[in-house]
């Protein structure tokens, strides 16, 4: 792209404190909207992610999951429990704008890098903490990743079949969805303050709260009914039949979602059953959730015999909702709507070569959406530091010559 436009977070600094999911997926929000994004990273104990599947071979540098998450980043290596690396995070935040950690609580203050170190340095830095829980209370010092946030907080509970062993929602969801959006617009919202005169200021976004606000069904029902929500698979309150549907070909379904009875009867016209239609177990919604196993088996005898993209497209032309249930290989390889938006992007890693990236989701009319740079390697603009932090070549031989650098 010639003459690219100005991308809307051009101009900021992040220094990047964060690993695994949720934090580096907040600080990627930032770096592919234009922030300059400074990852620090130790050799000694890398993040995680970079061992994490899909792996493209062995090492630090071949893992899918770290490259997807932490594109258009630098990384830089430090021993961030040693005084002279400690001095180089405080340099670096003198010309930062947002610092942002992962930890759980009390660990940067343990390290001397709390709020009151960094913004003494800058007082308009932005202090983002993303802790399991609050500071304070009984879970204070825990670790947590997204599995357990969603055990914590009610979700794997409530994603079960009935009266079967609780499922979850099959990935972390808390490190893809509610922490790093809810932490990446509190950043926002904190820059935006500072721009109209404002100070900077500390921001703590626990994973656990900010999940727990994502479905407010299950706490609103016992406070309100003192009802304890029990899973109901893919049932719903409002739709039914509501399920997946096994088509032909191997492993292939289609979702249906009926949500009146004008949809039900544009179902069963579409089956060519209208006994299934008139069957007094399934007049009203409440009878054709009560019937589900019945109806759903009815469904099934019709779906089984057509392929996944034939459902959709009969249903669909019906005005019945409906879907393929896409696998990998549908989305990147057969997947229409995604090719016209260009969202696969493509990028050339110095070790696993051309790899693809998950597409920015957001589209502006004037600012650029593509990706810049791959995920760094660890350490690779560790020499950058001359110029980041404002030190000279002396400098740097002697943080590398105590261990300070790596």
């Amino acid at each position: 792209m010639n003459n690219p436009a100005k991308l809307p977070l051009e101009g900021v600094r992040v220094i990047d404190l964060t690993w695994v999911g949720a934090g580096p997926f907040t600080t990627k929000i930032l770096a592919d909207f234009g922030a300059e994004v400074i990852k620090i990273e130790s050799e000694t104990r890398p993040d995680q992610l970079r061992r994490a599947e899909p792996l493209k071979g062995g090492g630090l540098e071949q893992s899918g999951y770290f490259a997807n998450r932490n594109s258009n980043k630098k990384s830089v290596t430090l021993n961030i429990k040693m005084t002279e690396a400690r001095d180089m995070i405080l340099r670096l935040v003198e010309k930062a704008d947002v610092i942002a950690n992962s930890f759980s609580s009390g660990v940067m203050e343990r390290l001397g890098l709390g709020y009151r170190e960094i913004s003494a340095h800058n007082p308009n830095i932005v202090y983002l903490s993303m802790p399991l829980t609050e500071p304070e209370g009984p879970y204070a010092s825990y670790l947590g990743y997204g599995m357990n946030i969603s055990a914590l907080v009610g979700m794997t509970y409530i994603a079960a079949e009935p009266a079967r062993h609780p499922l979850g929602t099959g990935t972390n969801y808390p490190d893809h969805l509610p922490n790093p959006l809810h932490a990446a617009f509190a950043v926002l919202s904190a820059l935006r303050f500072v721009k109209q005169g404002g100070t900077g200021q500390e921001i703590v976004v626990p994973q656990i709260t900010s999940t727990m606000s994502m479905f407010p069904e299950s706490v609103l029902t016992y406070a309100n009914n003192g009802e304890v929500l029990e899973p109901v698979g893919a049932q719903s309150w409002n739709a039914a039949p509501r399920a997946a549907y096994r088509c032909a070909g191997k492993d292939r379904w289609c979702a249906i979602s009926v949500h009146d009875n004008a949809e039900f009867q544009a179902l069963c016209d579409t089956m060519d059953r209208q006994d299934v239609a008139t069957d007094p177990r399934y007049t009203t919604a409440a009878q054709r959730r009560k019937n589900a196993a019945n109806l759903d088996a009815d469904i099934t005898h019709w779906t089984e015999s057509r392929s996944a993209e034939d459902v959709e497209r009969v249903l669909q032309a019906a005005g019945v909702r409906a879907a393929v249930v896409a696998t990998a290989e549908d989305l990147v390889a057969r997947d229409e709507h995604l090719k016209a938006r260009q969202f696969w992007q493509y990028l050339d890693h110095p070790v696993m070569g051309r790899t693809i990236y998950h597409g920015i989701p957001a589209k502006f009319s004037d600012t650029p959406t593509q990706y810049r740079t791959p995920a760094p390697l660890l350490g690779q603009h560790t020499d950058e530091l001359t110029g980041l932090a404002g030190i000279d070549a002396q400098h740097m031989a002697r943080l590398k010559a105590a261990g300070a650098l790596r």
